[in-house]
């Protein structure tokens, strides 16, 4: 271990950072009019009100499905046969 003496001690140091923004410089930056509130919508929360804009939810036919696949006869050859076709369609 090697002590170098007083002259080695660095004097008094700022306590905040280097780069920070001083008082003055902050009072000539703000703007002279009033501040506004700005509002930002996420793509989330734009997708859930356009998906409760759309025409009512036929409530008879959803309890019908799941009824359906409750009791394991909703997936039919026919109705596989239809979904496979279309997703065909859709990818070629």
């Amino acid at each position: 271990m090697e002590i170098y003496g007083p002259q080695r001690v660095h004097g008094a140091q700022p306590i905040g950072p280097p780069h920070g923004i001083r008082l003055e410089q902050a009072a000539h930056s703000t703007p002279a009019g009033p501040i506004q509130d700005e509002l930002t919508i996420s793509e989330a929360a734009q997708a859930l009100e356009r998906a409760r804009q759309v025409p009512g939810i036929r409530a008879d036919l959803v309890a019908r499905v799941r009824a359906e696949i409750a009791a394991g006869t909703y997936e039919t050859p026919e109705k596989l046969q239809i979904a496979l076709d279309r997703l065909l369609d859709e990818i070629s």
